[in-house]
C-alpha cells in the first residue's frame, strides 16, 4: 500500500454530538424518545459516555493524539432547560470545556443544533412551525453573545435532511410522523432558521469585534447510482432521488433559492449564506425508484451493512462545489466497526480521496472521536477512535486512533505506516 501527502490547507479533527456523549437526565426529544421504548435497545441516554463529567480527559486524550479542530454540539436543552430560561451553569460548563480545548491548541467548531430539542420546544410542534423560529433564533442569540469570544467556525443546524425525512416520514425518529407534507414543510421552515442564524452569528460577531467569522451547515449527502448501470429509468431515478435527498436542500439553505418541492415561505432573498460547505458523508445507495435504496450484496460494507465507497466522498464534493463554490469541510465521515477491524483502511481510503483531489477542501472531521450513543442503536454500534467501556467509562485509543494520531502528525501516510497498520485490514463483504 502507497503512502501519500495531504493538502497544506487540510486542519485533522473529529467530531461528536452532546446527546451522544454526555449523559445525563436531560429533558429532550431523545431522552423521551427512550422513555416511550422506541429505541432498539435498551440503553439508556443517561449514560452514554459520561463526557459531561469526564470532558476535560477526553479533551487531554484529543490532545495527545494531535486532533487539530474539534467539531461539538451545545445541548440546547441543557442551556434553555425552560423556554426564555437560561442556565448559567450550563453555559459556564461549555464555556470551560471551550477554554481548555483551545489551551492546548484545538481549535473549536460548535454546532448549535443536533438533532434533540428542548421538549418544550417539541411540544410546540418544533420546527414545523415556522412560528417556533424565533425560539431557535434567540437559543443563537445567547450561544453566539456567550461562546462568540471563543468560537469563531460554527455549524449552524446538522443534517436537515436527516432530521426530516427520519422524523416526519420515517416514523423512526422523534416525533415519529409520515407525512411527506411534514418533511416538506420542516425543511422550509429549517432552511429559514439558518439563514437568519448565518446572518446573526456575522452580525452579533461583528459588533463584537470579530471578522473572523465562519457560518455554515452540515448537509447530510450520499452517493446514488443506479442498480443497473445502463437502465435509463433507474438512472432518472438516482436523478429524483439525489434532488429530493440533498440538492434542494443545498440550494435552500446555501443560496435561498427554493425550488420544488421547497416553498420559500420565509421570502427570503438570493444570496450566498454559507462561508463553508459542510459535508456529512457515510455511503452509496443503490437506486431502482427515488427512495428505494438499496445495497447490493457484493459491495463492502460496515458493521450496520452500509456500502462503503470512498470515491463516493469525491462525488458528493463535486456535487456541492457545483451548487456552491466555497471551500469544503468534511463535517462528519465515519465507520461502524465493532473490533476495529477496518477502521484504519476505512481512514486511509477517504483521506487518500482528499490527497488527490484539487477541490479546496479545508477541513476533515472524523466521526466519532469517542464510540457514542448511536441514536436507536444505543451502545451496540461502535464509530469511536476511542473505545469506550460503557460500564467503567474507561477509555482507551484504539489502533486506529493511534493511526490517525500518526496519520496527523506526518500530515499523510508514509509506507510503513500503511504497513503496519491498514496492510491486511479487509471490509466486510
Amino acid at each position: 500500500m502507497k503512502g501519500y501527502r495531504l493538502p497544506k490547507r487540510l486542519m485533522l479533527g473529529a467530531a461528536t454530538a452532546a446527546a451522544q456523549i454526555e449523559g445525563g437526565d436531560v429533558n429532550h426529544n431523545w431522552r423521551d424518545w427512550e422513555r416511550k421504548g422506541r429505541l432498539h435497545v435498551k440503553d439508556s441516554f443517561t449514560r452514554a459516555a459520561d463526557h459531561w463529567n469526564r470532558w476535560k480527559e477526553d479533551i487531554d486524550i484529543m490532545a495527545a493524539m494531535g486532533i487539530e479542530t474539534y467539531r461539538f454540539s451545545v445541548e440546547w436543552a441543557r442551556i434553555e432547560p425552560v423556554a426564555g430560561v437560561f442556565s448559567r451553569e450550563a453555559i459556564e460548563h461549555y464555556r470551560e470545556e471551550i477554554r481548555y480545548m483551545k489551551e492546548l491548541g484545538i481549535r473549536p467548531c460548535l454546532t448549535l443544533h443536533h438533532f434533540t430539542n428542548p421538549m418544550w420546544f417539541e411540544r410546540r410542534g418544533g420546527f414545523l412551525y415556522p412560528r417556533n423560529a424565533g425560539a431557535f433564533l434567540r437559543f443563537v442569540g445567547v450561544c453566539v453573545q456567550n461562546f462568540g469570544d471563543l468560537v469563531s467556525d460554527f455549524v449552524t443546524i446538522n443534517e436537515p435532511n436527516v432530521y426530516a425525512y427520519m422524523g416526519y416520514a420515517g416514523q423512526d425518529f422523534p416525533p415519529g410522523d409520515n407525512n411527506l407534507l411534514s418533511v416538506q414543510r420542516v425543511l422550509e421552515v429549517m432552511a429559514g432558521c439558518h439563514i437568519r442564524a448565518y446572518e446573526k452569528i456575522h452580525r452579533m460577531r461583528e459588533a463584537m469585534g470579530f471578522y473572523d467569522t465562519k457560518v455554515g451547515f452540515a448537509l447530510h449527502m450520499r452517493a446514488f447510482a443506479p442498480l443497473s448501470p445502463m437502465s435509463r429509468f433507474e438512472s432518472g431515478s438516482v436523478n429524483l432521488s439525489r434532488w429530493g435527498f440533498q440538492d434542494c436542500v443545498a440550494r435552500a439553505f446555501l443560496l435561498g433559492e427554493f425550488r420544488l418541492p421547497l416553498r420559500n415561505i420565509g421570502g427570503f432573498k438570493r444570496g450566498v449564506y454559507c462561508d463553508f460547505l459542510g459535508i456529512n458523508y457515510y455511503t452509496r445507495n443503490h437506486v431502482i425508484l427515488p427512495g428505494n435504496d438499496l445495497t447490493r450484496a457484493q459491495d463492502p460494507k460496515n458493521d450496520y451493512g452500509w456500502e462503503i465507497y470512498p470515491q463516493g466522498l469525491l462525488d458528493v464534493m463535486q456535487e456541492l462545489y457545483k451548487i456552491c463554490p466555497k471551500p469544503i469541510w468534511i463535517l462528519e465521515s465515519g465507520v461502524c466497526d465493532e473490533n476495529d477491524d477496518f477502521r484504519s483502511l476505512f481512514i486511509y481510503d477517504q483521506l487518500s480521496v482528499l490527497s488527490q483531489t484539487d477541490l479546496p477542501v479545508e477541513r476533515y472531521y472524523y466521526w466519532s472521536i469517542l464510540d457514542n450513543f448511536e441514536w436507536l442503536d444505543g451502545e451496540s454500534k461502535r464509530f469511536g477512535l476511542v473505545h469506550v467501556d460503557y460500564e467503567t467509562g474507561e477509555r482507551t485509543v484504539k489502533k486506529s486512533g493511534q493511526f490517525y494520531r500518526e496519520l496527523i502528525e506526518n500530515h499523510g501516510v508514509t509506507e510503513d505506516m500503511a504497513l503496519r497498520y491498514v496492510s491486511g485490514e479487509k471490509y466486510h463483504q
